[in-house]
């Protein structure tokens, strides 16, 4: 049985580890017997295919039938769409590959059952990102509706800016404005404001 173990941490993942996935799936390879086992690492998000480029060696190689077996941490960590799940368990199921996952053990494409429950497991998976989704998107529009600013800071107003500065920022240096307040009178950021009070002379 030639394996393939696929890892993948994301690059703006803090505190990840490849050997959180890497050390348990050698150990399960270890007490199945599988000696021959091959590992494929990245560390990139799932959409950056560009930079997931031990993800497209592995399926070169398993087009080259040098592999039985994928194994995965999580499905997650392979696929970034349900569209991709399913087409790349096509080329597989081609190619003679099945596919395991680790932290989904009822997911093994080697049996009928498992591959119904692979299937039924990704369009979930889809199912929860649309709705988080859809969550985000109607969240931003009661935001809207509500008055509120969506994304970064408006960019402050240059005249307005030359105007209000002067008392604004006596009224930070008496302690009478916090720089959040200062920022909202002004329509801009903290971090302008920070900006303007290190470059403004103290009277």
């Amino acid at each position: 049985m030639r394996v393939a173990l696929y890892l993948r941490i994301s690059t703006d993942g803090k505190g990840q580890d490849l050997d959180t996935q890497r050390l348990p799936l050698r150990d399960f390879c270890a007490a199945q017997g599988w000696p021959d086992v091959a590992e494929y690492a990245d560390e990139a998000s799932a959409a950056d295919l560009l930079h997931r480029t031990a993800w497209r060696r592995l399926l070169d190689d398993a087009a080259r039938r040098k592999i039985d077996l994928l194994l995965v941490w999580r499905l997650d960590r392979a696929f970034r769409s349900v569209r991709e799940a399913a087409n790349t368990l096509a080329d597989l199921r081609h190619w003679g590959v099945g596919l395991r996952s680790y932290q989904e053990p009822w997911l093994d494409t080697t049996s009928p059952f498992g591959e119904a429950l692979y299937y039924i497991t990704v369009a979930y998976a889809g199912l929860e990102r649309a709705m988080i989704a859809e969550r985000v998107r109607a969240g931003m529009d009661r935001a809207r509706r509500q008055g509120r600013h969506i994304g970064r800071p408006a960019k402050a107003d240059p005249e307005r800016m030359a105007t209000a500065w002067p008392h604004i920022h006596q009224a930070i240096l008496d302690g009478e404005l916090s720089r959040r307040q200062a920022a909202k009178r002004l329509g801009t950021s903290e971090r302008t404001v920070r900006r303007l009070l290190a470059e403004t002379p103290h009277s």
